[in-house]
């Protein structure tokens, strides 16, 4: 890796391409996220992120997807932009299928309360039952629910959910390469607890005045050492950054 991050153009890439820019180190397990914000920050217009994504930014979403043996999501961000299951591509199906993974890959939800709707989109459309990472807290009744609609329902904490808990239960299921679409407090829980091993962030040429939260949140202060791999500039003026967590 060098000191200075690759710069490149949208234009110059297809798919193949994008697969290798955004191909994890080599490593067993990796956590990545994947943000979209404005040039000052906010990660939501009007309490969505679609005002602020782009077709090219969606092209390096489904690509990160289909990396990914999981699509991890805090139930406020299911809610917010009323998720459906993952449909890669008959592409995506196969290059993942000749890469050695799952041809989708499922959603796992972070709940402490099991606050999902059992008809909502996440369980009515979708090819993958989700998986529901929830507390031995949570209402049974909610829980069972989420079990008749086909989730995959796991208790992982008495009151809270822990980032080693999440990760070593997605693991236990053969899912180690993860990527977090947020939001910030779920972001900002695997940054706290050191977690994170790369931030990928499309900075939209946008300003947004107001109160959007940022891209991580977390009541513990933490500092993380990062570098940046490649900033891919779009046609839009859209600049999308992959980080890198620092070694040691």
């Amino acid at each position: 890796m060098t000191d200075l991050p690759h710069l490149v153009q949208s234009v110059d890439l297809d798919d193949d391409t994008l697969l290798q820019l955004y191909a994890e180190p080599g490593s067993e397990s990796w956590v990545r996220a994947n943000f979209v914000v404005s040039i000052d920050g906010a990660v939501a217009t009007v309490g969505s992120s679609s005002g602020l994504t782009s077709p090219f930014d969606q092209r390096v979403l489904k690509i990160l997807r289909d990396l990914s043996d999981v699509v991890l999501v805090g139930a406020s961000t299911i809610r917010i932009e009323d998720y459906i299951g993952i449909r890669p591509t008959e592409a995506g199906k196969r290059w993942r299928l000749e890469h050695g993974l799952a041809a989708v890959p499922p959603i796992a939800v972070v709940t402490g309360r099991a606050d999902i709707d059992p008809q909502s989109r996440l369980l009515t459309n979708t090819l993958v039952p989700p998986i529901i990472l929830t507390t031995t807290s949570a209402a049974p009744s909610k829980k069972q629910l989420l079990r008749d609609a086909g989730a995959h329902v796991l208790e992982l904490g008495a009151q809270s959910i822990s980032s080693a808990a999440i990760l070593d239960a997605l693991a236990d299921l053969g899912l180690k390469r993860i990527v977090c679409e947020g939001g910030p407090i779920l972001t900002g829980q695997l940054v706290a607890d050191d977690a994170l091993d790369e931030l990928c962030v499309t900075t939209a040429p946008k300003l947004l005045a107001g109160e959007s939260p940022r891209i991580t949140r977390s009541n513990q202060h933490a500092a993380v050492g990062m570098r940046c791999r490649h900033i891919i500039f779009d046609t839009d003026g859209a600049q999308l950054a992959r980080w890198i967590r620092q070694p040691g």
